[in-house]
């Protein structure tokens, strides 16, 4: 009997050790949307782990990207805008971090570039400023007529859609055609 008595103990705080052990699957606690927030939650609201998060994020492209495009978004809002204004010492720091950003990381700053073309590009306002601002600056006028042209001739599609265009728009065929009389004559001094 006492043999018996012992042997069920033993089960039975082996089956207690067992029992206990836990353990945690992140998929399937981050299924359930209260427990998504919980855990965002304690994430924002402990700076040592939002930077750890952060910089995990980072260091994946895909992350990276997302939190570019947001972060874009977020600066175009009226809302952003209207603080930015009101706050030029935020501004000027936003910016300044930016570019620091972009200038210890030569591919966030290449795609960085290619959101703000793209951004620029499908907004026609966009595109209004961008051309003033060439027509201002020579170097920049320089270097994205030949990042286009590069566009241009990497990409048969993209150069037919711009020729169909410019046959639909007589000012824009006009503007080609004085361009590049303009760029003969100066190739003839």
């Amino acid at each position: 009997m006492r043999t018996i008595s012992k042997t069920l103990m033993i089960i039975g705080i082996m089956g207690a050790f067992v029992s206990c052990k836990s353990s945690f699957d992140a998929t399937e606690t981050m299924e359930l949307r209260d427990n998504r927030e919980a855990v965002y939650q304690e994430i924002i609201s402990n700076p040592a782990q939002l930077n750890e998060f952060m910089e995990l994020a980072l260091q994946d492209d895909g992350a990276r990207m997302t939190i570019m495009k947001n972060h874009i978004q977020m600066m175009e809002s009226a809302e952003m805008k209207g603080m930015m204004q009101s706050n030029p010492d935020m501004k000027e720091m936003m910016r300044s971090h930016m570019q620091k950003m972009m200038e210890e990381n030569p591919e966030m700053r290449e795609k960085m570039h290619s959101l703000m073309m793209e951004k620029m590009m499908n907004n026609p306002d966009g595109r209004k400023m961008l051309m003033k601002k060439m027509d201002d600056h020579m170097e920049m006028k320089k270097e994205m007529m030949g990042m286009v042209m590069e566009k241009l001739m990497s990409n048969p599609e993209m150069k037919e859609k711009m020729m169909k265009k410019m046959m639909e728009n007589p000012e824009m065929m006009e503007q080609m055609k004085s361009k590049m009389k303009e760029k003969n004559s100066d190739s003839g001094k």
